[in-house]
């Protein structure tokens, strides 16, 4: 997909009207001061008129509540673990909030977009699922783990999910409703019934394809063309943000995952069924990168996961660049082992290794290395799940059926870092596969280590104790050869 066709898919919630202005500043309390406000918000604050979402971060979740009930603004959500109450209030409610006990930082509702724009020959991910075994003695498919899937949704019911008794790869199917100013429910990412299409509004079928590319099984079309995700064995939770696209309806996905990633399905179902989910997949973020913000819920709630064990993964960005600036996906700059940004290699469509780095990919500051991306993988002509009815996959042009006499235009080939990202997800899921003991550091090290160092792009250069550049990273990401590094250690 090119730049100039990607769609901006939310705005912010509440009226932005010209030169209305706070009434009064607020005041500190004695002897203290006035909580930073995000750069963004801040922007919003000076011309807001009525109301808008905004994150109250606290020293705790008492705090954050505390502050929200004190300045009269409305629950929204809350994500407990790291002390934000999300919350709707007019611009004198949210700078009053400033001012409350315990209130450390506040931050707006930024809009985000869905970063388009399977290759398991380049990454080797087909030769590790055909010649290699995991822990559980299974070949290495990613079988034992879940990876979640935070997107515009899915089709639960698309053959790319079948598996070969007929049961679905999906083994969670939730709907995130946080966006809605008439939710004041904390618990506002809801389960639903396993076989409801979640993926079917205004951005419809970029969380299919995302989830195809991610845990397709293996597939032969009509055509003869043979298809599987990076990580055919592995379980399918997903997240579905709907149609409009805003950080609070992610991060309360994120959240989601962190307070359920041991028993996605619930504490009564077994792991057999439903393992836990040891990967989030996070093909989103802004239009042009940003600098990368420590004090964010989405920072907060990454690093609490890798805390306890499970790897995100984020899509650089489809913004392109020259290394004069940095545009990538700003969570992704995260120094945090088992963080990961994701460029898109273009093998060509010849399965090589030595392909090139895609035009669209977003490349980081030159100066700065901070800010590359950590290794690359295939994200330009990736065949995957799609509906030909859907405004996502309709920007394919290779609409292909799938292997039932019903299943016509349902497979279609998209490109972007969105494509990229969902490689890793499910190479993720294999590695734990082989090392279920493996800490995210440890994920990290060993796919950046390994990386296949192709020459197209920027030249690499020694940073620490990685070697990687400011347009692909370490590399090409190699399966094999990443396998052997986490089950040596």
């Amino acid at each position: 997909m090119t730049r100039a066709s990607r769609r901006l898919l939310g705005v912010v919630s509440g009226a932005v009207v010209a030169g209305a202005l706070l009434a009064a500043p607020a005041q500190a309390a004695p002897g203290g001061s006035l909580a930073p406000v995000q750069d963004f918000l801040a922007g919003q604050l000076e011309t807001l008129s009525g109301r808008t979402t905004v994150m109250v971060h606290g020293t705790d979740i008492a705090a954050a509540r505390a502050a929200v009930a004190g300045t009269g603004m409305r629950p929204v959500t809350e994500y407990e673990r790291i002390g934000v109450a999300v919350a709707s209030g007019t611009a004198a409610q949210i700078e009053a909030a400033r001012a409350r006990p315990g209130v450390t930082y506040l931050e707006g509702n930024t809009p985000i977009e869905f970063t388009q724009e399977t290759s398991n020959q380049a990454t080797r991910g087909a030769e590790a699922a055909a010649t290699l075994t995991g822990a559980n003695g299974q070949p290495l498919d990613g079988s034992g783990v879940s990876v979640a899937v935070i997107d515009s949704g899915i089709d639960p019911k698309h053959p790319y999910f079948r598996n070969a008794d007929g049961s679905s790869a999906v083994v969670a199917n939730l709907k995130s409703l946080c966006l809605l100013e008439t939710s004041t429910t904390p618990d506002c990412v809801v389960p639903v019934p396993g076989f409801v299409d979640t993926d079917t509004l205004a951005v419809g079928g970029h969380g299919t394809h995302v989830s195809g590319i991610v845990g397709g099984r293996p597939t032969t079309l009509t055509d003869g063309g043979a298809f599987q995700g990076a990580a055919p064995g592995a379980s399918l939770v997903s997240i579905s943000t709907g149609a409009v696209l805003l950080i609070v309806g992610a991060d309360s996905a994120l959240n989601w995952v962190l307070e359920n990633h041991e028993a996605p399905c619930g504490a009564g179902v077994p792991a057999d069924v439903c393992p836990p989910i040891k990967v989030t997949n996070n093909s989103y973020g802004p239009s042009g990168g940003g600098e990368f913000d420590p004090n964010s819920a989405t920072v907060k709630l990454q690093r609490a996961l890798a805390a306890e064990g499970v790897v995100t993964v984020w899509a650089a960005g489809n913004d392109g660049g020259d290394g004069s600036a940095s545009l990538t996906n700003p969570p992704g700059q995260d120094p945090t082992g088992g963080i990961l940004s994701v460029a898109s290699s273009f093998d060509q469509d010849t399965g090589t290794r030595d392909g090139v780095v895609s035009e669209y990919s977003s490349r980081g500051a030159a100066a700065d290395p901070s800010t590359w991306p950590d290794l690359s993988a295939p994200g330009e002509n990736i065949t995957s799940a799609c509906r030909p009815y859907l405004p996502i996959c309709a920007t394919g042009l290779d609409f292909r059926n799938g292997p039932g006499p019903l299943d016509l235009g349902t497979f279609n080939t998209i490109s972007g870092t969105s494509m990229a990202a969902p490689h890793i997800a499910g190479i993720v899921a294999q590695l734990f596969q082989a090392d279920p003991t493996a800490s995210p550091a440890e994920i990290e090290a060993a796919l950046t280590g390994t990386a296949y160092r192709y020459a197209d792009g920027a030249p690499y250069a020694t940073v620490g104790s990685r070697v990687t550049s400011f347009d692909k990273g370490a590399g090409l990401v190699d399966v094999v050869a990443a396998v052997g590094r986490v089950t040596a250690d």
